[in-house]
């Protein structure tokens, strides 16, 4: 395993299996059957995906009587978002400059648009003083 907290966190996220498990201990804590149930896998190879979820802190694992219950452990995942933090706004920047200049192309079109628009009003206008005029010299 690697050895700083953000590879390990990536690492256990790596899998689709133990995400789909963090996606459903999203709704809340359940039991490690229950988790089991909608995958096609033994009891002990969900187990083993839960200790990596564990180790990596994503998971907490409790113990009440029978029950062994799951649950989410955000820590890891604030984490994963606080790194996540800077691409994002690295992201929103760029995203934010794109939209500035589409909007600038878009002023700028709007602009010739009506340009030209005017040109073509101003060329009838003219076309039909002219043809006016030929009219009242004939």
């Amino acid at each position: 395993m690697p050895s700083d907290p953000l590879s390990t966190t990536f690492a256990a996220l790596a899998d689709p299996t133990r995400r789909a498990i963090l996606a459903r201990l999203a709704l809340g804590e359940t039991s490690v059957t229950e988790l089991a149930e909608p995958f096609d896998m033994s009891l002990p190879a969900i187990s083993k995906h839960l200790k990596v979820l564990e180790y990596a802190g994503l998971i907490s694992r409790g113990r009440e009587a029978q029950w062994r219950p799951c649950r989410i452990a955000p820590v890891s995942l604030k984490q994963v978002d606080g790194w996540l933090g800077n691409f994002r706004r690295f992201w929103d920047e760029n995203f934010n400059r794109l939209d500035g200049y589409l909007q600038e192309l878009k002023a700028q079109e709007t602009a010739k648009r009506t340009a030209k628009a005017v040109a073509r009003t101003k060329h009838k206008v003219g076309v039909k003083k002219e043809k006016q005029r030929g009219r009242k010299s004939e």
